[in-house]
């Protein structure tokens, strides 16, 4: 019995060893130290890289992926998301508080339902390890659901975020911030998070009515508790002399920038400390950009992003609180409001780049589930926006990836490809180093050691493929507006009268129309999905008399093939 046992470990042993993988030439784009590799092998085994080299041998049956042509990277890391917000119109109600139009606990429970989701976004996107700042506990169980999965980037995790100021709308059970009132209180909430495993702890060092002092004692016991603990900190502190105090304190990651000029202090403390920087430097350009009407929809992402969460900022021109949305309007059109903003950005560059050339360890995260900060589709604008403060696209790539890994002690097992990392890579069809928008280029992504195609990660479904459509519709853009349709597509008057065939009758009809309409709007006042087909109800706007419409729509080989209308 003894020799059967051990021949069956044998044996077992032999056949995990033996789901290896092998890539054969690779051009590799060694982001570690900027340099690139031409012809190379790389040989996977189960989730793990544990050889790289010009000649190398795999077992007789290992996979073998020719990649001659491609460029290959470490997998993406988006250093800073919120996997309790959505990127949509509802999901800060402490910055804009439209719960009487959408509930917020309608809302958490929509991104409970489609976590799922989101995280295959950033997958689609090459995106494959994720950094999440902060959330309610809850947060944790989705964590441990998909660290599993192989159509989910890795999540690096903290609970809610320990803070000195407590928003209105977010004295909730379970809620994403928590005040802490006192350094005891601070402690009990370090304690509270400990059964979850937290990945590290996240302060919001909110000091709006100059109250640093008064509030570093919680900073600094949150700071001590989690450090027993073993848990290093990261810190949300947007103003200089916060900044500072945060690393002094024992802070090992900035999650912002800081808003005002840095001086020779902070820098220095940087240094000293070794703390890592992450500039986020779309998230509040974007909000802006909501209310002015100047946040472009990029083709991407109408693409990748979660068709609902577009779809919800287009509720703008419908809401009947005019008075709150208009004040915002008015604010971010006003002159003083461009005057900071410009001042602002600019600031913010001179910062980065001032960091950057001292030798701190930068990152790239989007601050992702903010308004208008879309998951997954929006790592790019902020490659690009980072790019605005003088970094090269090598320098990019490195904190795109390689310095991640560097933020925490404990999560360095990923960023670099190199024998004993993650199997994390993105493979590109063409050059990131020449083009950033090369990353949007995705021949492959390995993920946990799997080959997935990016078609088999993002599956559209009939609701999706009809949303899509409403989202170009309404952004009255006529290439997002026809993707989702079959080239074939037939539009009839219901119940059988044809109105055109093909996608270059509707591209002549509707880009005329979307030209004339520049107030056009369509809102779903009622959907039904019977398997293949959906049905909606419409109230349409911005094109003379409102009026209400019936939209019948038959899916057809994962395309809208067949459009009837009801009027």
């Amino acid at each position: 019995m003894k020799k059967a046992c051990i021949l069956f470990m044998f044996l077992t042993n032999i056949l995990f060893a033996q789901k290896q993988t092998l890539i054969t030439n690779a051009t590799i784009i060694d982001t570690k130290n900027e340099q690139i590799l031409n012809g190379q092998s790389i040989l996977i085994e189960n989730d793990k890289i544990v050889k790289i080299g010009n000649n190398i041998t795999a077992t007789s049956n290992a996979k073998v992926i020719d990649l001659k042509g491609k460029w290959v990277l470490p997998g993406l890391v988006d250093s800073h998301i919120h996997l309790f917000q959505s990127g949509g119109l509802y999901t800060r109600p402490d910055g804009l508080d439209l719960r009487k139009y959408r509930s917020y606990e309608a809302e958490r429970q929509w991104l409970k339902d489609n976590a799922g989701d989101l995280l295959k976004r950033y997958l689609a996107c090459g995106i494959t390890t994720v950094i999440d700042i902060g959330g309610p506990l809850y947060n944790f169980n989705i964590r441990n659901q998909f660290n599993q999965e192989t159509l989910s980037p890795h999540i690096i995790m903290t609970g809610p975020l320990i803070s000195t100021y407590q928003p209105e709308a977010f004295k909730i059970e379970d809620a994403p911030i928590i005040k802490a009132n006192t350094p005891k209180e601070a402690r009990k909430i370090v304690q509270a998070q400990l059964p979850q495993k937290p990945d590290f702890i996240k302060i919001w060092f909110i000091n709006a009515t100059n109250n640093h002092e008064a509030n570093l004692p919680i900073l600094e016991a949150t700071i001590d508790e989690a450090t027993k603990n073993d848990l290093q900190v990261a810190v949300h502190a947007t103003d200089l002399r916060s900044a500072k105090l945060a690393i002094k304190a024992g802070a090992k990651y900035l999650v912002h920038n800081v808003y005002e000029a840095i001086d020779e202090e902070f820098i220095g403390l940087m240094q000293q400390f070794k703390v890592t920087l992450n500039p986020t430097m779309i998230v509040s350009l974007y909000s802006g950009k909501t209310y002015n009407n100047s946040q472009i929809i990029s083709k991407y992402d109408f693409q990748k992003a979660n068709p609902f969460v577009i779809g919800t900022l287009f509720d703008l021109k419908t809401l009947s609180d005019t008075t709150l949305i208009n004040t915002r309007m008015r604010v971010v059109n006003s002159n003083a409001y461009k005057i900071r903003r410009a001042k602002v950005d600019s600031v913010q560059r001179v910062n980065l780049k001032r960091l950057f050339d001292a030798g701190i360890n930068i990152v790239v995260g989007t601050d992702a589930g903010n308004l208008s900060v879309f998951h997954g589709t929006s790592f790019l604008d902020e490659l690009l926006e980072m790019k605005k403060a003088g970094l090269s696209n090598s320098q990019l790539l490195k904190m795109a990836t390689f310095n991640a890994a560097n933020i925490f002690t404990k999560h360095q097992n990923f960023g670099a490809i190199e024998e004993g990392q993650l199997a994390n890579l993105l493979v590109l069809n063409s050059n990131p180093l020449e083009n950033l928008e090369s990353l949007h280029d995705i021949n492959t992504v390995f993920n946990k050691g799997q080959e997935i195609k990016p078609s088999e990660i993002l599956i559209d479904t009939p609701e999706i493929l009809a949303q899509k459509q409403l989202n170009g519709y309404n952004a009255r853009d006529i290439e997002a507006f026809l993707e989702p349709y079959a080239d074939d597509v037939e539009i009839y008057t219901f119940p059988n009268t044809l109105r055109s065939k093909g996608k270059d009758e509707m591209r002549k009809s509707y880009d005329t129309y979307f030209k004339k309409t520049p107030n056009l709007h369509c809102e779903i006042k009622n959907r039904i999905i019977q398997g293949n087909t959906v049905i909606d109800k419409e109230y349409i706007t911005g094109a003379g008399k409102p009026f209400e419409a019936s939209a019948i729509y038959q899916i057809e080989n994962n395309k809208i093939k067949r459009v009837y209308f009801v009027r």
